[in-house]
């Protein structure tokens, strides 16, 4: 019997010494390595499932393409399973696992205002991912050019920024050529100053109008003596920083690890809330209602009295929250504007079909421009 309490209590701490032995570095680093593998197979296996899916003719578009409910699938996906990893890598992983099994189907290619790590590209790789066909163009009007002629599947344009406010050649392009906005991208926007030398020897700072805009105060307070040069890019400004002596530019830390650039001071915005929101733009329909989504349009208003406080009541009579409304003078006319309105809900509900109907009614022009779901700032 004593025999027996004994064997008992020599299996009990063999037991305690093999948990111990199990936690210890050694043994987690055998986990991870049965983690990796079964994370390589389980990915094969949706791979495998997505180009089942594509051969079926029509498969599901938030599996395959990229509309917006690809965005909002991985966004509550991150938000459901949320743990150790923040919800913003999780994310990250995430989109590009659908990226990749999205182009065993069907490579996408989508147009963006470049270079090559503008912010245009960054948002335009947080939307789709990395295994897209990238196509950086210099100007607003070609990305809707690009889309437009079916040479790009997608765009990506900036659409508004909390600073410097709407954008707009974007708002004018839509004015002028039939497209849809099927998504957003809404990146908090934080710039470095760049250089290969020290922060006392900066004589030049180079950047976007805008970007120079959103950091003007720290400029003149930390480079009094140095002069500002606009250029066309953030991506421009780094090229010419890593070339002339003496010369810095503001752009994103991922501008200099392209580049080969020193990051000299990070987030030298004003504004550290400083937001660009971005469209995505197609020529297909709105993705399917979510829940959570938010519709745009475009209307113009006879140029009388009361005209825009008539269509405003159309919204309110429906119950229709506007979340942003801007005006710009219609192309190639005298006093006559066009009006951008946000608001929430989809294009197919009620309440939203009936405020269109009577705002057509009223309206000289009237065109939604699309539904997409509403999407959390990254960054």
């Amino acid at each position: 019997m004593e025999q027996s309490r004994g064997r008992k209590k020599a299996l009990s701490g063999a037991e305690k010494l093999a948990a111990r032995r199990r936690g210890g570095p050694e043994a987690i680093l055998e986990r991870l390595a049965r983690l990796d593998e079964e994370l390589v197979r389980l990915i094969d296996q949706r791979a495998r499932l997505v180009i089942e899916l594509g051969k079926s003719g029509q498969p599901p578009a938030g599996v395959t393409f990229a509309d917006g409910t690809t965005a909002a699938a991985i966004d509550q996906l991150a938000e459901k399973y949320a743990g150790a990893l923040p919800k913003q890598a999780l994310a990250a992983v995430l989109r590009e696992v659908y990226s990749a099994c999205r182009a065993l189907v069907r490579p996408l290619r989508v147009a963006y205002l470049g270079p090559p790590y503008s912010f245009s590209h960054l948002a335009a790789i947080e939307r789709f991912g990395r295994a897209v066909d990238f196509n950086p163009v210099g100007t607003i009007a070609a990305v809707f050019e690009e889309v437009s002629r079916g040479q790009a599947d997608y765009g990506l344009v900036p659409l508004e920024n909390s600073t410097d406010g709407r954008v707009a050649d974007t708002l004018d392009m839509f004015s002028r050529m039939p497209m849809r906005i099927c998504g957003t991208v809404d990146m908090r926007i934080h710039h470095a100053l760049l250089g290969k030398c020290p922060r006392s020897e900066v004589q030049e700072v180079y950047s976007r109008p805008q970007a120079l805009s959103q950091c003007r105060n720290w400029l003149s307070r930390h480079l009094p003596g140095a002069r500002l040069v606009e250029v066309t890019s953030t991506t421009t400004a780094a090229q010419l920083a890593a070339q002339k002596p003496g010369a810095a530019a503001v752009a994103s830390v991922q501008a200099a690890v392209e580049y080969g650039l020193d990051v000299l001071a990070e987030n030298i915005e004003d504004n550290p809330w400083n937001t660009t929101r971005f469209a995505v733009i197609s020529r297909s329909d709105a993705p399917p209602r979510t829940g959570h989504d938010r519709t745009a349009i475009l209307f113009q208003v006879e140029h009388r009295p009361g005209a825009l406080a008539e269509a405003m009541n159309i919204f309110k009579r429906n119950r229709v929250n506007l979340t942003w409304i801007e005006s710009f003078p219609v192309p190639g006319s005298d006093r006559a504007y066009l009006f951008f309105a946000e608001m929430e809900g989809h294009q197919t509900d009620s309440r939203l079909r009936r405020a269109f109907a009577a705002l057509q009614r009223k309206a000289l022009r009237m065109e939604v421009l699309g539904s997409f779901p509403a999407t959390t700032t990254i960054g």
